[in-house]
Formats: C-alpha cells, structure tokens, sequence
C-alpha cells in the first residue's frame, strides 16, 4: 500500500501588527503546522534570506526602510513529509515614525472642579501603551494609561498648562514622537487679572527677581499666592521660595525650580486663574503676555536678552514651530488679536539662541451698551435713531393707546436732523 501524506503549508506572521515604524523592533515567524525537526529557508521579494536561514523566527531589531518587502517561507526535515508548502507572500510595511494628536474634550476654559479628557490619537496599528506628560516633557511627571485617554476627574487650578503625549510598544520599548503641546486653560473664581506679576511677563531669567502680588477681593480675604511645579507640587510662596509681604510674594532671585504655575487663593477656598512662569538659564526670552489678551486688542511680542545684549537685533519670531516673521528689531505686533492668534510662540536670535516656549491666550472682548451705542452712532446715526423710536414708540403705546407712533417717529426725525 503507497501512503501519500499531503505537505504542510507555511505560515508566516509580524509582531508587531503591521505597519511596523522606522527604529521598531519586528520579529517574523515561520509556523508549519506538523513536524519538530524543521529548517526553514525565508525569501524576501522572491530572493533567498541568507541571514535568516534555518531559523524560525527571523527578528530586525532596528527596522529600516530597506526592510520594506514580501516576505515567504517554507520548510525541510529530514521525514517524511519531507518538504512544507511555501507560505502565501505577507508584505512588511514599514513607515516613519509616528506622531500622535493631542486634543482635549473641553472647548474653551476649564472650570475648577469640573473634568477634563485628554485623548492621544494615534491612527497606527495596535499595541500602544500611552504616556503624559505636564508642564514638561520629563519623566518626573510622566502617567501611563493602557487607553488613548487621560481623565482628570476634577480640575484644579494647578492642572492648567502645557500637556504632552506620546506612545510606546514593545520590549525594549519603542516610542512614538511627542504630540505637539495642548494647553489647558483653568477658569478661576475671581478675575484673571487678581494676580498681578512684575515684571509682568511670562518668561524671565534665573537670577532676575519677580514679584507676585494678589489683588484683595472685596467678599474674600486671607489672599496668598500659591503654585504648581513638578517637583514641589503645590505649595505656599511662605513655604521657602519666596518672602511674603501681606498679600504680596517676592522672589529675590529667579531659578529654573521657579518654573510653574502660580495664581491667588482666598482662606474660602477662591482662586484666581493661573498664570504660567518659564525662568531660564538661556541668554534669550520672549517678551509675552502673562494674562489672556482680549479679542481686538493689539499685542507686540519682542526678544530680550540676557546681558551683554548683541548689536544685531534681529530675531525670528516662531507660532507653534513655523516661523511667522523676520524682525531686525527683534519685535512684532499684531494690530489686532483674533482667536486665531492663541499658541506657542517662541524667538530665535542668530547668536544668542532660542527662547522658551510660551503659551498665548485669547479671551473674548467683554461687552457693553456703552460701546454697542459708540459702534453704532460712529457707523449710522440713523439707525442708533431707530432703535430709540423704537423704544419710545412701545413706551407711548403702552401709556396712551391713542398715541401716534407714526406722528411720533415723524416730529422726532424732524427734530433730530434738521440744522
């Protein structure tokens, strides 16, 4: 009797999932299902893979785009069956290293007590573990989440500030590029001007000294300034790093440890809204705003530096990593701020350097009838006319319902316009 015994198909698979990234670390594995004395031979676009000859697993610790391909196996032993079928062909993609989108479920300001999602959107394969980042791109203040998803259940005023993300997989870990920053802004209880800082800028040198000041609010007292690092956490200017004078909060001379979120906070528990501080060592900051600029204002961004100031004072100013202008005196200014205008911007001097990045905030212009009426009797008496009758009409009415609004409107035009 002839036994015919059919040949064993080959199988092969990627870990990780396909794509994998540029620097990744991919493994190959040829799988036949009958057999324990295979040796397996790997082609790559129909060409024999010397370097992974009769071996099982085919690993690249350091995936390059020339690893890009088709890739087969099959198998011999030395029994009967003595040949596998070859695999169908897989194809490794690999693909640059990617970079996630970090954005936030809250549009606008958040409020004190309320929660927040961040999400880390990665459109890439599976297998992700994700990794945030506060105020600053270190360890120290690295969460990990095994979800694309960071909750903070309650904002406090100390949450406000700069967020990262990134993504890793794999052993040794492999990491995505950083999102591009998120800023969270915190809505206080008081007004965001309470806080008053001199200089009142964001950034400043170390060894510079600054001044912090909380504005008394009439229905609250005991103001004191407090702040947020990622070494300290929260903590008092009584606590050591600053001198305390009333209300008032005095840092004689500036460090990086400085670098943090500061607001006022009332014995009831009120606060104003953050404001964020970056001291540098560098011999470049950005001379910017500490509070939100409001809508239709103007606002003027320079470079400053450290001493001795160069000559040429040229520099580049920079919204959220693309250049916006060149400046031969080193400043820019926007004639008028639109919502538009809110991002990080830092300069760059030739010589010196580059500054901090700061965060730029803009808040809706406030409203009022007295500037509703100068909008209105600068672009059309008429109408600012219309609106009165309008109101006088309803008043007259409603006093004497024989009252004329024709005649009425009529006798007061004729008054109004003549000459």
């Amino acid at each position: 009797m002839i036994t015919v015994t059919a040949r064993p198909k080959a199988t092969v698979t990627i870990h990780p999932a396909d794509p994998v990234f540029i620097g990744e670390t991919v493994t190959l594995t040829c799988d036949i299902g009958s057999g324990h004395h295979w040796q397996y031979d790997w082609f790559k676009d129909s060409n024999p893979l010397s370097e992974a000859q009769q071996r099982k697993e085919y690993t690249i610790s350091n995936v390059a785009v020339s690893h890009r391909g088709v890739y087969t196996c099959n198998g011999t032993q030395s029994t009967q069956p003595r040949y596998s079928e070859t695999s169908d062909a897989v194809t490794l993609t690999v693909s640059e290293k990617p970079k996630p989108e970090l954005t936030s479920s809250h549009k606008g300001a958040a409020l004190i007590g309320k929660p927040v999602v961040l999400y880390c959107k990665l459109d890439q394969s599976a297998g992700w573990r994700f990794y945030w980042f506060k105020h600053t791109q270190s360890p120290e203040t690295e969460t990990t989440t095994e979800t694309h998803s960071y909750t903070i259940s309650s904002v406090s005023v100390s949450e406000g500030g700069q967020y990262w993300c990134r993504a890793g997989r794999g052993t040794p870990v492999y990491y995505t590029h950083y999102s591009d920053a998120l800023w969270i802004n915190v809505t206080g209880t008081t007004r965001s001007d309470s806080l008053t800082v001199s200089p009142s800028r964001a950034q400043h040198f170390s060894a510079d000294s600054l001044s912090l000041s909380c504005e008394e609010q009439s229905n609250s007292t005991g103001w004191r300034v407090r702040r947020y690092t990622h070494s300290e956490k929260v903590s008092d200017c009584s606590s050591g790093w600053g001198s305390v004078t009333g209300s008032t909060c005095n840092i004689s001379s500036l460090s990086t440890s400085h670098t943090g979120v500061y607001w006022c906070e009332s014995e009831s528990g009120e606060s104003s809204n953050p404001v964020s501080i970056t001291v540098t060592n560098g011999a470049v900051i950005l001379d910017s705003p500490v509070h939100p600029v409001t809508e239709g204002d103007p606002l003027t961004l320079r470079c400053l530096y450290r001493d001795p100031k160069p000559s040429n004072l040229t520099a580049e100013l920079y919204k959220d990593g693309s250049l916006l202008q060149t400046q031969t005196t080193g400043e820019m200014t926007i004639r008028t701020v639109s919502r538009s205008h809110e991002g990080l911007y830092h300069c760059k001097h030739p010589e010196k350097g580059k500054s901090p990045q700061s965060w730029i905030s803009v808040t809706g212009a406030s409203f009022s009838v007295s500037s509703l009426l100068s909008s209105l009797m600068a672009v059309s008496p008429y109408v600012l006319v219309t609106i009165v009758l309008g109101v006088k009409c309803y008043r007259a009415q409603g006093e004497n319902s024989q009252s004329s609004c024709g005649s009425l409107i009529t006798n007061t035009l004729r008054w109004t316009f003549q000459y």
